[in-house]
């Protein structure tokens, strides 16, 4: 699907759409219900589309809708070319994307590129297939340490608790491999030092431009190399390897020559929690787009705290020519009236709040 959306820009404005666009989150389940199931959907979204145009937004950003366990919030895909059917069909999106750009708006969809559902095909048949195989290579699969292999590979520890890996029963029976997951058990990593991952992420990144789409937000998307030593660390943190820059980059310029292959200014948006001179080589001008500036979502409602953050902000995307974002909100976070209300400093959350256009934020 083809559809443009009108330009809301203005007359001689040849900026691409995405420097200065506000965006806003849309997390489908909970957003509006079409059908009477307690669940939202896609169809709900179509619905209250004039409502989101009415707020002066420039795009929407759509939380994961892709078929899934939901064991993380849609976050743990099992398959990256469908609708769940709890949200609806691939024609509820493509009606979604028509009515969209009909506003005037532009669609962004989520891409998760760390990690699918252990429900996914790939996972599977890499379960299935056994130690050493073709399909085992699209993960991290390792054998354990100690006697029989009972020991975990390595002693790092899990975003969500616990320890990183866990455990296969092999296609005899006996106990197995581990592999790795830097989120829940059931999110397994992808092995992006195999070149079939790119290969397959370049074809999902087309099968949604051919629909209409605008543009991605890239989720946990500095982590996706590892260090192939899995090394112990004092702490049980990941590592990243220190020459990891090359091979992440490089799945990312060609993420970029795929969307620039594509009429429209297609864009993505990356979301990582890099200290700002590291984000900004996300951004140059062969690579990403944009990328969610955390240092200032989570900076605190103080004057020198946000001085801070839009100061380092802007002085590391200008020296690569690139735009910096200002997230408010999104779906990690508490909502940010609640957010800056919690002064870290003080009881006073309301006296924070109600001093917003004092000296307090003279910037």
């Amino acid at each position: 699907m083809t559809h443009a959306p009108r330009h809301r820009g203005g007359h001689g404005d040849r900026r691409p759409w995405w420097r200065n666009a506000v965006f806003y989150q849309v997390y489908p389940r909970s957003f509006a219900d079409s059908t009477g199931d307690g669940n939202g959907d896609l169809r709900g979204v179509v619905e209250r589309m004039p409502y989101i145009a009415s707020l002066g937004v420039d795009a929407l950003w759509l939380s994961p809708f892709y078929p899934s366990p939901q064991v993380d919030g849609g976050y743990d895909v099992a398959d990256y070319c469908d609708v769940d059917p709890r949200y609806g069909t691939l024609a509820d999106f493509d009606a979604l994307v028509a009515a969209a750009h009909d506003a005037g708006l532009r669609v962004t969809i989520d891409l998760v590129p760390n990690h699918c559902s252990d429900r996914h095909p790939w996972f599977a048949a890499a379960v299935a297939a056994g130690r050493g195989s073709a399909e085992r290579a699209r993960f991290h699969f390792r054998d354990g340490r100690g006697p029989g292999g009972h020991e975990a590979p390595n002693n790092w520890r899990s975003v969500f608790g616990g320890r990183s890996w866990t455990r296969v029963r092999e296609p005899d029976g006996s106990a197995g491999q581990w592999y790795y997951h830097l989120f829940a058990p059931e999110q397994p990593d992808l092995n992006w030092d195999n070149p079939g991952v790119l290969a397959d992420f370049e074809d999902i990144l087309r099968f949604w431009l051919d629909r209409g789409v605008d543009g991605f937000r890239i989720d946990t998307a500095d982590s996706l190399i590892k260090d192939p030593r899995w090394p112990d660390t004092p702490d049980g943190s990941p590592v990243i390897p220190k020459d990891s820059g090359s091979p992440v980059h490089g799945i990312y310029r060609a993420f970029r020559r795929v969307l620039d292959a594509y009429p429209g200014d297609r864009m993505a948006v990356l979301e990582t929690g890099a200290p700002d001179d590291v984000v900004a080589l996300f951004l140059r001008g062969d690579e990403m787009h944009l990328a969610f500036n955390i240092r200032f979502v989570k900076a605190p409602w103080r004057r020198a705290a946000l001085r801070e953050a839009i100061g380092a902000s802007l002085a590391a995307n200008a020296a690569v020519g690139a735009p910096t974002t200002w997230v408010t909100d999104n779906h990690d976070n508490p909502r940010s009236v609640t957010r800056y209300a919690q002064d870290p400093h003080g009881p006073h959350a309301r006296d924070v709040v109600a001093g917003a256009g004092g000296a307090d934020l003279a910037l």
